[in-house]
C-alpha cells in the first residue's frame, strides 16, 4: 500500500523531496517495498491542491518552476475533481495523508506556524516529518508527548545538519553509548565565510558572496550572529542529552567581530577560527554555548572547510566520534525528510 503524504510548504526542501521520489521510485520500491503518493500540497505563495488518488508530482514541479500556481494542476493532463486552495490547517485535517511533511517557512522566535501545524497533525492521528527548527527547538517535549499520546511519530532529522544523519546516528549506531559532550560546526554559511576570510577576503565581501551563492539570506543575522547554530544546540540538548534548555541558557556570540588580524594571527599560530556549538554535561546540569573558537590545526574540526558541517560526540564506550557532511542543500535536506519517512514505513 502506498504511503500517502501531504506537503505543507513547497519550497526548496519539498521540491527536493519530490525530485528524489521521482528519481528513486523504482529503487525505493525494490529495496524497501516503499511507494509514495503525494496527495496534497499547500503553500502560502504557490497555492494548494489535494487529490486523494495522488498528484502528478512532475506536473507540480513544472508548474512552480514556470511560475504558475498549483491550482492549475490537472489529473492525467485533463480537468479533474481535485480540491484547490485549501489552507495548511484544512489540508492537515481533511486530507487522507498518513504523513504530514511540515516544510513551511517558520519564525524561529515563535516556532509558528509550524508548531500549530505539528499539533494539528498529531491530534488528527497523523505522523509529522519536519526540517523546521522552530518546533524542535522551542516545543520538542510538548509536541513529542502529544505525538506519543496519539500513537504517531514526530521525526526531526533534518533540523540539524540537513541530511547528514546526526539524530539517527545517536538513535541507531550510537545506541547504548552515554554522550557527555557534543561539539561542532553547525552553520555552513559562517563556516564558508571564515574559510574564505583566510584567503584574504574581507567580511563584507565574503558576506555578499555568500548571499549571491544562496548560503546567506538577505538578512544574514540568523547565521552570522549565531542564532541558527543556537537553535540546533537547543535541539541536540533536548533530543540527544534529554535535557531541556532554552536560548537563555546558551552563551551566544556570532562571527561579526572576527577581524582580518585575528584570522592572520591564528594562521601564524597554526590555528583556525571556527564558530562552534557546544554542549557539555556538568555537575549541576549542562553548559551550552555558540561562539567563535580558535582551534589548533590538529583538532578534527579545524580542517572542516567551506559550507560543510561536522559534529563530535564524546561517548563513554567509543570515545570521540565525529560525523562530517552537508549542512544544507535541496537534495540533502530532501533526503533528511525521505529517511524519516522510511523510518516510519519500516515500523508499520
Amino acid at each position: 500500500m502506498k504511503t500517502r503524504i501531504a506537503l505543507i510548504g513547497f519550497g526548496t526542501v519539498g521540491q527536493g523531496l519530490c525530485d528524489i521520489f521521482l528519481s528513486k521510485e523504482a529503487y525505493l520500491k525494490s529495496k524497501y517495498g516503499f511507494e509514495a503518493s503525494i496527495v496534497a500540497i499547500s503553500d502560502v505563495l504557490k497555492g494548494a491542491v489535494y487529490c486523494k488518488e495522488g498528484l502528478d508530482i512532475q506536473q507540480c514541479l513544472d508548474l512552480v518552476k514556470d511560475g504558475n500556481n498549483l491550482d492549475k494542476h490537472k489529473c492525467n493532463g485533463t480537468n479533474c475533481n481535485c480540491e484547490k486552495g485549501w489552507d495548511s490547517i484544512r489540508t492537515i485535517k481533511e486530507t487522507n495523508a498518513d504523513i504530514i511533511c511540515e516544510l513551511a517557512y517558520t519564525d524561529v522566535k515563535t516556532g509558528e506556524p509550524a508548531i500549530t501545524h505539528c499539533k494539528t497533525a498529531f491530534e488528527n492521528k497523523k505522523h509529522v516529518v519536519t526540517s523546521n527548527k522552530g518546533p524542535a527547538a522551542l516545543q520538542y517535549s510538548y509536541l513529542h508527548k502529544i505525538a506519543e499520546k496519539n500513537n504517531v511519530k514526530f521525526m526531526i532529522e533534518g533540523t540539524v545538519m540537513s541530511g547528514t544523519p546526526v539524530l539517527n546516528l545517536v538513535n541507531g549506531p550510537l545506541a547504548g553509548c552515554e554522550i557527555s559532550a557534543i561539539k561542532g560546526i553547525l552553520n555552513g554559511t559562517t563556516n564558508y565565510m571564515l574559510s574564505e576570510m583566510e584567503a584574504g577576503i574581507t567580511y563584507d565581501a565574503v558576506l555578499k558572496k555568500a548571499q549571491e551563492l544562496g548560503y546567506a539570506e538577505a538578512n544574514p543575522t540568523g547565521d552570522v550572529e549565531g542564532f541558527d547554530a543556537m537553535a540546533k544546540v537547543i535541539i541536540l540538548s533536548n533530543v540527544v542529552m534529554n535535557i531541556g534548555i532554552s536560548a537563555d541558557d546558551i552563551d551566544r556570540e556570532g562571527i561579526t567581530n572576527i577581524t582580518p588580524k585575528m584570522i592572520s594571527d591564528a594562521q601564524k599560530e597554526n590555528s583556525r577560527w571556527k564558530l562552534i556549538g557546544s554542549i557539555e554535561k556538568v555537575k549541576n546540569g549542562i553548559k551550552a554555548s555558540v561562539k567563535p573558537e580558535k582551534l589548533p590545526l590538529s583538532h578534527p574540526l579545524a580542517n572542516i572547510m567551506g559550507a560543510t558541517n561536522a559534529l563530535t560526540f564524546t561517548t563513554d564506550l567509543l570515545g570521540d566520534v565525529t560525523i562530517i557532511g552537508a549542512g544544507a542543500g535541496k537534495i540533502e535536506t530532501g533526503y533528511s525528510i525521505l529517511t524519516d519517512i522510511l523510518g516510519i514505513h519500516r515500523q508499520q
